[in-house]
């Protein structure tokens, strides 16, 4: 970061990094979700967020550490849950649309990303 003496103005210079993930899929789909859908995964990050902030209560109450850990192993195990919900939304919807329009390079992508589920 550069500074003006003259004016005390900070001077930043900002770099677009590319994104980790170099998606064929836009980035809204085609078909979206049902509102029960969102309502749906909406609640379970809720859930998750209040999961979150009880563990930071624990830890200001200066909770016993394996109470903590049982409550981040809870935590994990509700993110992994709604990762391969939406993967399944994924699958079902852009991916199988990718595929009907002769897009096959979409199975790169969801082979990839299941990677990381894993």
């Amino acid at each position: 970061m550069q500074t003006n003496k003259s004016n005390n103005i900070n001077q930043q210079t900002v770099i677009q990094l590319p994104s980790p993930l170099q998606s064929s899929c836009p980035h809204h789909k085609h078909t979206p979700r049902t509102p029960e859908a969102t309502h749906q995964l909406q609640n379970r990050l809720n859930r998750m967020i209040g999961q979150l902030n009880g563990i930071k209560k624990m830890l200001d109450d200066n909770r016993y550490c394996g109470d903590i850990l049982t409550q981040i192993a809870a935590v994990e195990s509700a993110l992994q849950s709604f990762g391969y919900i939406i993967l399944q939304d994924h699958l079902e919807t852009c991916v199988v649309e990718e595929i009907q329009n002769g897009n096959t390079e979409i199975l790169e992508e969801a082979i990839d990303l299941i990677k990381k589920l894993k």
